[in-house]
């Protein structure tokens, strides 16, 4: 944030402003745009994009200030380490999601073709992502090789470590049972007991008149 703040500085000092002739193109209050210089609080883009429309900067230069302000958005190192201590889907997509700042999930389906739902849930780690939708997206973000590694090492490591979707979204999923026991079939057949005669064979008794 400070070398951005930095290289504000050198914009509006180029364009020969102070800031308060700066406010008067920018449409924002002079103390409003020494904060965003300060180096202490990245502006918002609405906020920088109108700094530099006010200090004269072409149309076509404004895309390369939006790459430069989403990189001070983050610290990659922060990221890499975010991704090298995960130990849960949830701490995968934390990362991720701190990548994809400040994008919003419209422009994200829109760049690669993702669902927002999708994305939504590969952020908040209730989805397992595939290793080439994961990069692809990594990728659109505009991650240096180094995020990219620390994204398919960490995904890596968390598919191997889990069973499956009921432990990834952090719960203990229904054990498995084991085989049931066999049903005891029916028991051997008693014989009847023929027409006149007991069970035993016996000749019943005749009754008395």
């Amino acid at each position: 944030m400070q070398d951005f703040a930095g290289a504000l500085q050198r914009v509006r000092r180029h364009a020969g402003l102070s800031y308060r002739q700066l406010a008067e193109r920018a449409h924002y209050s002079h103390p409003h745009l020494i904060r965003a210089t300060s180096g202490k609080h990245l502006p918002t883009w609405d906020v920088t994009a109108a700094y530099l429309r006010g200090c004269g900067v072409p149309a076509d230069l404004m895309p390369v200030w939006r790459r430069r302000w989403e990189q001070a958005s983050r610290d990659p190192r922060d990221i890499v380490g975010l991704l090298e201590s995960a130990e849960s889907l949830q701490d995968l997509g934390a990362a991720v999601a701190a990548l994809a700042r400040p994008r919003s999930l419209r422009a994200l389906e829109q760049e690669t073709g993702i669902p927002r739902t999708t994305i939504q849930a590969w952020f908040q780690g209730t989805r397992r992502a595939g290793p080439d939708r994961l990069d692809k997206l990594v990728r659109s973000l505009g991650a240096t090789p180094e995020e990219r590694s620390a994204v398919a090492r960490a995904a890596h490591r968390l598919s191997a470590g889990r069973a499956g979707p009921a432990q990834e979204r952090g719960g203990s999923g229904p054990e498995r049972a084991g085989p049931r026991p066999e049903r005891a079939g029916p028991g051997p057949e008693r014989p009847r007991a023929e027409p006149g005669r007991l069970s035993s064979g016996r000749p019943r008794p005749a009754r008395a008149a």
